[in-house]
């Protein structure tokens, strides 16, 4: 069975902190921690903002790609499996009607 893009890069990552790599970023990233790990997701995210706001497809593309991948590597360190997460976005893809009602503050932004 053909792996799909983002679990074959999760299966990187795993493998990255399985057995380190030399000069590896996420090895890197692993020998860091989980607060420089949750500080590269909090900065993608960021950046990923900008640039949707700034209308750029380009660097959108870019800017969610590394947030993908920071996001895959905190997964990992958590011991979180993605098809954890794929089997959540499953049952929620399932749900009909499953708008929450919105806060008066959710309104306003």
């Amino acid at each position: 069975m053909e792996q799909y893009p983002l679990e074959a890069l999760y299966q990187v990552i795993l493998g990255r902190k399985a057995q380190k790599q030399e000069g590896s970023y996420t090895c890197y990233l692993f020998e860091k921690g989980l607060d420089k790990i949750l500080k590269k997701v909090g900065e993608e995210s960021a950046e990923t903002i900008i640039a949707a706001k700034n209308g750029d497809p380009k660097e959108t593309v870019m800017e969610v790609s590394d947030l993908l991948y920071h996001l895959l590597v905190m997964l990992a360190s958590q011991g979180i499996a993605l098809e954890d997460v794929m089997e959540e976005l499953r049952k929620r893809s399932e749900k009909i009607g499953n708008l929450k009602t919105m806060r008066v503050t959710d309104r306003n932004t």
